[in-house]
Order: C-alpha cells, then sequence, then structure tokens
C-alpha cells in the first residue's frame, strides 16, 4: 500500500492538482482492480516527461491512437512502483537504455479523460487515467526508435516548442506546462 501512501503524501502545486488527487484518492477507496486495466471506468498510470541533460528539449513521441505528440507512459498492469513504470515506459517506448528520474519524487499527478477509440481491434470505452507522471532524463545522444505498435515517430523537441507540437491536445498542455515550469 505504499504507492496509496505516495499519493497521500504528495503535496499539490496547485488547485487542479488538489481536485485531480481527490479525485484519485476517492477512486482508490471506490474501485478494485485501479492498478490494472480490468477497472474500465478508471485506473491509475505512470508517465514519463524525458528530458536532456541540459533541460532544453524534451523527447516526445507521436502516438498512434491519439494521433498526437506527447509524452511516454502506461498502464500500472498490476505493479505499483510509479517511478519504475514511468522508465520501464520509456524505455520501451523509445529504445532509450539509460533513463533516470530529475527528481525521485512524484512530479505531476493528473485525472486525464481518454476518449474511445480501437485498440488491437477492441473496442475500448471511454475512462479515466489516475495518472502519476515523473520528469525522466536521458542523453539526446542516445539511439532511438519507434516502436511501431504503439507510435509512428520519436523526436527531441525544444522546450519552448512543446506547446506548438502539443495544440492539437489542450488538456495535455495544462501537464506539460507545469512540468516544464517545474524543471
Amino acid at each position: 500500500m505504499s504507492y496509496i501512501n505516495n499519493i497521500k503524501n504528495y503535496i499539490p502545486i496547485c488547485d487542479q492538482e488538489k481536485k485531480d488527487k481527490d479525485v484519485i484518492l476517492k477512486c482508490l477507496n471506490t474501485f478494485e482492480d485501479i492498478l490494472t486495466r480490468k477497472n474500465i471506468v478508471a485506473h491509475l498510470t505512470s508517465s514519463g516527461f524525458i528530458i536532456n541533460k541540459e533541460k532544453t528539449k524534451t523527447l516526445m513521441i507521436h502516438h498512434n491512437i491519439y494521433r498526437s505528440w506527447g509524452w511516454t507512459g502506461g498502464h500500472m498492469d498490476g505493479d505499483n512502483d510509479f517511478l519504475n513504470v514511468a522508465i520501464k515506459e520509456a524505455k520501451e517506448e523509445t529504445g532509450l537504455k539509460n533513463v533516470k528520474p530529475l527528481f525521485d519524487k512524484i512530479s505531476s499527478l493528473d485525472v486525464i479523460p481518454v476518449k474511445s477509440h480501437y485498440k488491437k481491434g477492441e473496442f475500448i470505452s471511454s475512462h479515466l487515467h489516475l495518472s502519476i507522471a515523473y520528469i525522466l532524463v536521458a542523453d539526446e545522444k542516445e539511439s532511438i526508435h519507434i516502436k511501431e505498435d504503439e507510435n509512428s515517430n520519436i523526436k527531441w523537441i525544444n522546450i519552448n516548442e512543446v506547446m506548438e507540437y502539443t495544440k492539437n491536445e489542450p488538456h495535455m498542455q495544462l501537464i506539460y506546462k507545469k512540468l516544464i515550469n517545474s524543471i
């Protein structure tokens, strides 16, 4: 249950996080299987906003499902170590071998609506991602590659251009702004 304590002990940095923390804690007390996709209403996820060592660029992928540029991340699939999942997903989705956290603590806490979609031929109903995110650091000279079943492109983007790349997902821009400001 230490993962619940990590959420309880997280100090929100804005009103949005205060409200979202309340929602996440309510979901934790209400739903079973919150660490798995078996919960079709809401489930925990962990993401990584990957930056270079100079803190001037972020590594973003072009998601196949959302058809947009964004951070890396994924479902907990039963794991209760948010940081471990964020790093694992960053490596899987980018091909990076060396990824480390900028801070060991949660960098962002958000409730993210996911629109209905098809994944691997199966219809997925709209639901909520209870997102726990970290700022991760990697070497932009390290080799990267596309993970074709999840993304169609990957590249380092100047931090000051993130809003231009993500303009078709304004709800995510709020999260990226928050993370960039905390860097």
